[in-house]
């Protein structure tokens, strides 16, 4: 037991050791170019390679398995923790590795090409502490996301409701408040890590004028899992990512601290919303993994197959489908690398950020339909890796804002340009 604490906290010192080199070197390579790199740093190559590995040899294979069966995938999540793979964006003054948005994308994408229910899994807990990193408190960080890196545990984002999705403005969760309390009811719906995590970030009404703005009328809080009154759901058995932890989740008269609200009352909608755009680029970071995955897989089963007395990759129907595909995965990654590089360099990446998950959800989508063409009948089949990459692909153009959110924002942002 000792010396795999040893061992863990050598590999975590070690990585937190390049993430502070790998920050030093790019800041150094753009003061020498004075512009674009395509170049990865050593440290940051490390870091794709350790993931790269881990998803070929521990993901991959597992992967049908937690598929067809729905488990939740602890014992990977365990060793990507071990590995410094999770919570690689957590500060350092709380126990973590602290790495820049584009270095934890390089991570996500390599993840997410073994299996994006693992991914999405291990990616709900950047969305659920990302309000507490942007607004919380030095206290709040500490505890909360200072456990974090202590042992593996999970964390969710509890926004969604039953009637509000898209239309945030519409939730109706509670929390009204009662001397040094605020006591919550409502009901939450399609929580990723519902009913795993050890903490939610909960966004709820405060301001029962229907009139208020949602600027004003919603506060955000930080609630620990164990609080009494929190019922939480059923797994909901979805189309893909089926190890992902779906539920829903009731609070009946839950008291929260005054000490748990973040930033004070009547900030939390921005909070929420301001979290998006450094969590939409590892979204888009996922969706290209998977996109890279069905690329290569359809790749290597070209290469294989025969018709007419010739590998299929040598017909140019199939070849030209290929080269599609191929442009649109290398264009996805180039999104996610612009919107982390924005975001990155201190600058609003709000409209970069969309255009990333938007462009990234829609061509894995298109890519992993691609991918069953190729491989014809055998692609429609479950003992063949394509289709279940066709399933996991659907959710990335409906969480974290769906297709047409994402466009509503572009096309808002893009407009104000030229109204300015």
């Amino acid at each position: 037991m000792l010396l795999n604490k040893v061992l863990r906290a050598s590999i975590r010192t070690g990585l937190r050791y390049q993430s502070t080199s790998a920050q030093a070197a790019t800041s150094a390579a753009g003061l020498t170019h004075g512009g674009y790199s395509f170049e990865l740093t050593e440290q940051q190559r490390e870091f794709q390679d350790l993931a790269r590995k881990f998803a070929r040899e521990e993901i991959v294979p597992a992967a049908p398995g937690y598929d067809r069966s729905g488990e939740y995938p602890m014992p990977i999540i365990k060793k990507a923790w071990e590995l410094g793979l999770m919570n690689s964006h957590i500060p350092e003054n709380c126990g973590g590795m602290g790495l820049t948005i584009f270095d934890s994308c390089l991570i996500t994408e390599e993840l997410a090409y073994g299996c994006t229910g693992v991914q999405t899994a291990i990616e709900a807990n950047s969305l659920g502490q990302m309000p507490v990193i942007i607004a919380g408190s030095d206290a709040q960080k500490k505890k909360y996301l200072g456990r974090m890196t202590e042992e593996p545990l999970m964390c969710a984002y509890c926004v969604t409701e039953p009637g509000a999705g898209s239309d945030v403005a519409g939730i109706k969760t509670r929390a009204e408040k009662k001397g040094d309390e605020y006591v919550v009811n409502g009901q939450k719906m399609w929580i990723t890590n519902g009913g795993k995590a050890n903490w939610y970030f909960l966004l709820a009404r405060t301001d029962s004028d229907p009139k208020c703005p949602a600027s004003k009328a919603f506060t955000g809080f930080i609630l620990d899992a164990d609080t009494p009154g929190i019922q939480v759901g059923r797994k909901e058995m979805n189309m893909g990512q089926r190890c992902s932890d779906t539920r829903g989740i009731t609070f009946e008269d839950v008291r929260i601290p005054k000490e748990n609200v973040l930033i004070g009352e009547g900030a939390g909608f921005k909070i929420a919303m301001g979290a998006f755009d450094k969590t939409r680029p590892p979204v888009a970071a996922g969706a290209t993994g998977l996109a890279q995955r069905a690329l290569d897989e359809a790749t290597n089963y070209s290469l294989e197959r025969k018709t007419f007395g010739r590998f299929i990759a040598e017909h140019q129907a199939v070849a030209f489908m290929l080269a599609e595909m191929a442009i649109k995965v290398e264009l996805a990654r180039m999104g996610w690398q612009r919107a982390a590089w924005e975001v990155d360099s201190g600058r609003r990446n709000t409209y970069y950020a969309s255009i990333a998950k938007a462009f990234a959800g829609d061509i894995a989508n298109q890519v992993a339909s691609d991918a069953v063409q190729v491989f014809g009948g055998n692609g429609f089949n479950s003992e063949y890796p394509v289709e279940k990459l066709m399933r996991d692909a659907k959710i990335y153009q409906i969480y974290e804002g769906t297709a047409q959110i994402q466009r509503l924002i572009i096309s808002r942002e893009h407009l104000g340009k030229f109204k300015k």
